[in-house]
């Protein structure tokens, strides 16, 4: 018999639309299940595949790239808070209590309820195969009940359902796709589907035959506040860390973790161990902030954190005392975007470890704070201190699950001993978590060039589905449902006194909550087929081969031209190394930690502000160049008093440690003013220096004079400053031609002198002429003069 999509028996040609409520979970929750529905199906897979977006919001906000699951043919909106029993016993009631909300623009009465469920599902195969050829779900079909009262636009009512499990026919072990059909009739419309839910019921064998031992890496990690200059850009880590915000809740879960006290008594010890994997740059901003009044965005004394922070301290130092802590890279940098981009010292520099087994032996530059436990890098130190616990330092988590082959190979020449990767980030990574084949195994290890890295493999699917338990269609109640389901299956097809392992490393940004995330830790302690472990454990279990590093196709990266601002400010930074005078690396430690918080995988959803930041970065570098600097005279004018005057210029340098730098000046036209190479000269911080240049005067006059310093690398430090350099002295042209003419004047004179001796000696010697002329002698006339 086929049924309508009321749930009641059809005619032939009766309306056969496939449910799709289901399917629209699958988009919320990786690997869901497809659409398990009520009726026969009809709908082609492309139709089921389009969940459209109701006017009326979800009770939580939807993660990114989902829907609500109302829409015009189902406008009810169902919401669980309460799906009982977890596991299905011999004699149990199935209770399913919530709300339903009229998300559409008609009033409907005359609603009903009931659970429907599918065929059983005993393997994670299986489960994921349904996501292709979805159980319409009509093996069982439970009796309707009547829920009081009608439902107006934008309202809502509670409803509760309850239905024996043998009315169910639940006598297998393992997991059952249910579907919550809800029927009313719209507006003057008949009675037919308005809402519905899926999700599972899942019965396990009294005596359990298996164990499936459950690890969580639970991240504390938050966006960077800090802009490059080192200032708050924002309060908003203030808002996270308070009552109700994000990171409030995600330490909020671990502290509501059931625990045991000791024998003897003492502080109870949580019964589920879970590894805190820690962003130093967050501890470092809490210090701040907890330090006393805190600046943001230049306004001093702005921030409203201080308190909250010093509170948010004490509680991660309660977790790490009881807890496991990892310590991330400072900042969490994107070391994939890093290694691709040439950026292989900023990820080096942002490590935790001390880079100990780095080639050539060389540490790893500092990105935080000197201070800490020895052995210890920066970013670890920072950790320590602020949280009184020794983090591991030599694991890295790879942010989205993948990493690239030589980002691996340059985390493990540089320390690191092990790599945390998602199931999606392996080429059989679906292997390592049961999806293929019946065992799950987390350990593996992982070729790189320079050798094999020790890998823990973090279940993708699981991790997402505690990631976004808060914005899961139904509620967080039917994220856990899914979580016990998987689980229940895995262990399921196990062999027979096997223990599986598997690892759950949720998103960074992870929503937790209570009835989420935390009902799902707590599960992993009480449920006798599942068993609390730890990500230590998880190390020293047996390895199982997972494949080969697999770069994800659709990996997200940092925006390209943000990352082109970030290497142009470390080309800047190390050309800058090049002139600081003793250790370049602590020097520049607080633009190393800039580059880091610029650098962070939290960027690469926000590639606006990740441009921002980046230009930030290079205009912070650009500041920092501009510490050393020649001044200029008063006036722009230079007086030379000699030839050989030396020209004495005063250099500034507001650094905070010293630099070597090279003085350039250059002459227009290259003629009449010569200077000399003075070589490197050294600056001590904070000073002022006189540097002495000789020169010499070729010529009297004005000169116009462009001065510059550079780095030893030749990169300008600080302004060009153009003066004027006049000189009244004779230059050596000047005094030769003054010489010159001089001499020539005392020629001239010398040759007059001679010839007037000359006449002189001349007219001695001529012989004495007759006073008197004789007769008839004719007087002579005078020569006639040449005009010439």
């Amino acid at each position: 018999m086929r049924w309508s999509a009321a749930g009641r028996p059809a005619a032939e040609g009766a309306d056969r639309t496939r449910p799709r409520a289901l399917l629209r979970a699958a988009v919320v929750i990786p690997l869901l299940v497809a659409p398990l529905v009520g009726g026969p199906t009809g709908t082609p897979p492309a139709a089921r595949a389009a969940p459209p977006v109701p006017a009326a919001a979800p009770a939580l906000p939807a993660p990114p790239g989902t829907e609500d699951a109302t829409d015009e043919d189902r406008p009810v909106r169902i919401d669980v808070g309460r799906l009982e029993p977890r596991t299905v016993t011999p004699g149990a009631v199935v209770t399913v209590a919530g709300t339903l909300t009229n998300a559409g623009n008609s009033t409907i009465t005359d609603l009903a309820v009931r659970l429907q469920r599918g065929d059983v599902r005993t393997s994670r195969a299986e489960l994921a195969a349904e996501e292709l050829d979805a159980d319409p779900a009509t093996t069982v079909l439970a009796p309707f009940q009547d829920v009081p009262g009608s439902l107006a636009p934008g309202a809502e009512v509670e409803f509760s359902y309850a239905v024996p499990a043998a009315d169910l026919r639940i006598a297998e072990d393992g997991v059952y796709p249910v579907l919550v059909n809800v029927n009313g009739v719209v507006g003057d419309d008949e009675q037919r589907r308005v809402g519905e839910l899926s999700t599972y019921v899942v019965q396990q064998p009294v005596v359990p035959t298996a164990r499936t031992a459950v690890a969580w890496l639970w991240p504390v990690v938050e966006r960077p506040h800090r802009s490059a200059s080192g200032g708050f850009r924002d309060d908003d880590l203030a808002a996270s860390i308070d009552s109700g915000g994000r990171l409030d809740r995600v330490v909020a879960v671990l502290e509501r973790l059931p625990g045991a006290v000791p024998p003897g008594g003492g502080q109870p010890v949580p019964a589920l161990p879970v590894t805190l994997a820690v962003d130093p740059a967050l501890v470092e901003e809490l210090t701040i902030m907890a330090a006393g009044p805190y600046a943001v965005d230049g306004v001093d004394g702005a921030g409203q954190g201080t308190e909250t922070a010093s509170l948010f301290l004490e509680r991660l130092r309660a977790l790490a005392d009881v807890h496991d802590v990892v310590a991330l890279s400072y900042a969490d940098v994107d070391a994939d975007a890093l290694v691709a981009a040439g950026l292989t010292d900023v990820l080096v520099r942002s490590l935790p470890g001390n880079g100990e087994g780095a080639p050539d032996g060389a540490a790893p530059p500092e990105a935080g704070p000197d201070a800490g436990a020895e052995g210890n890098g920066p970013g670890g130190r920072l950790v320590a201190e602020a949280l009184e616990v020794e983090p591991r330092t030599d694991v890295a988590w790879a942010a989205g699950g993948s990493h690239r082959s030589d980002t691996l190979d340059v985390l493990r020449s540089r320390g690191v001993e092990q790599v945390v990767l998602g199931s999606d980030g392996l080429s059989e990574g679906r292997s390592a978590v049961g999806l293929a084949g019946v065992t799950a195994a987390a350990h593996t290890s992982v070729a790189t060039a320079s050798g094999p890295v020790d890998a823990l493999v973090a279940d993708a699917a699981l991790s997402r589905v505690v990631g976004n338990a808060e914005q899961t269609a139904g509620g967080a109640r039917l994220a856990e449902q899914r979580y016990l389901a998987e689980l229940a299956v895995l262990t399921m097809q196990a062999p027979a006194g096997t223990e599986q392992t598997l690892l759950i490393a949720p998103p960074r940004d992870v929503e937790a909550g209570p009835d989420g995330a935390g009902a799902m830790m707590a599960g992993t302690a009480e449920l006798p087929w599942l068993r609390p472990g730890s990500v230590a454990e998880l190390g020293s279990s047996p390895s199982a081969p997972a494949g080969e590093a697999v770069d994800a196709v659709d990996a997200v990266r940092l925006d390209e031209a943000g990352l082109a601002d970030v290497v142009t400010a470390v080309a800047a930074r190390h050309d800058l190394a090049g002139a600081v005078i003793g250790d370049a690396d602590a020097a520049l430690a607080t633009f190393d930690a800039a580059v880091s918080r610029t650098t962070s995988v939290a960027w690469r959803a926000d590639p606006e502000n990740f441009r921002k930041a980046s230009i930030g970065l290079r205009e912070a570098m650009d500041r920092l160049r501009g510490r050393v600097t020649l001044l200029a005279p008063a006036d722009g004018t230079y007086s030379l008093a000699s030839s050989d005057a030396p020209l004495v210029l005063t250099v500034q340098n507001d650094l905070p440690f010293a630099v070597e730098v090279l003085l350039r000046i250059q002459t227009r036209g290259g003629r009449g003013l010569f200077v000399a190479d003075i070589g490197a000269q050294s600056l001590e911080p904070g000073e002022r220096t006189t540097l002495q240049v000789d020169t010499e005067v070729r010529q009297s006059g004005g000169f116009a004079v462009t001065a510059e310093l550079t780095t030893p690398g030749g990169a300008l430090l600080g302004e060009r400053i153009q003066m004027q350099v006049k000189s009244t002295a004779y230059g050596s042209i000047s005094l030769i031609i003054t010489f010159g003419a001089a001499a020539l004047l005392g020629l001239l004179f010398l040759r007059r002198l001679v010839l007037f001796l000359l006449r002189r000696r001349r007219a001695a010697a001529a012989p004495d002429l007759p006073e008197t002329v004789p007769q008839g002698v004719p007087l002579s006339s005078p020569p006639t003069r040449s005009p010439v």
